[in-house]
């Protein structure tokens, strides 16, 4: 491996948009595995890939419980059927609820607009600079 073939941890943040310590954290949760040369972290290619990966999941809700059992399926030896196959199950489910969670928010923006006008009008009716000019 050359040194072209790592990145430092200051290189992985620049790159990301994230901070040391996102990745030490992955890193304890068991969802990086930097090589370790005394104090200093070389982050691989893999290790980019699955950086892509873990932060397009949680974006879309995954948490890093479910990010981290796709991630190990990569080594199924199956040519990534097994982790394809989980993560489009899990990702149709986590679709279902980002839906359910839009309509739910639909109706609760429609609601509001609907009080905010209800309040206007009210205050239409109250205003004593209008009932003076009457």
């Amino acid at each position: 491996m050359t040194d072209t073939d790592t990145r430092t941890i200051r290189q992985m943040c620049d790159a990301f948009d994230v901070t040391p310590r996102t990745l030490r954290f992955y890193e304890a949760k068991e969802l990086l595995f930097p090589i370790r040369d005394g104090q200093k972290r070389l982050f691989t290619r893999r290790d980019r890939a699955r950086l892509k990966l873990i932060l397009r999941g949680k974006r879309f809700g995954f948490s890093l419980e479910e990010i981290r059992q796709l991630l190990d399926l990569y080594d199924t030896g199956d040519q990534q059927y097994t982790q394809m196959k989980e993560t489009l199950a899990l990702a149709q489910e986590r679709l279902e609820a980002m839906e359910a969670q839009r309509e739910e928010l639909d109706h609760a923006i429609t609601d509001l607009r609907d009080q905010m006008d209800w309040v206007s009008n009210v205050l239409g009716s109250l205003d004593p600079d209008k009932k003076a000019a009457e």
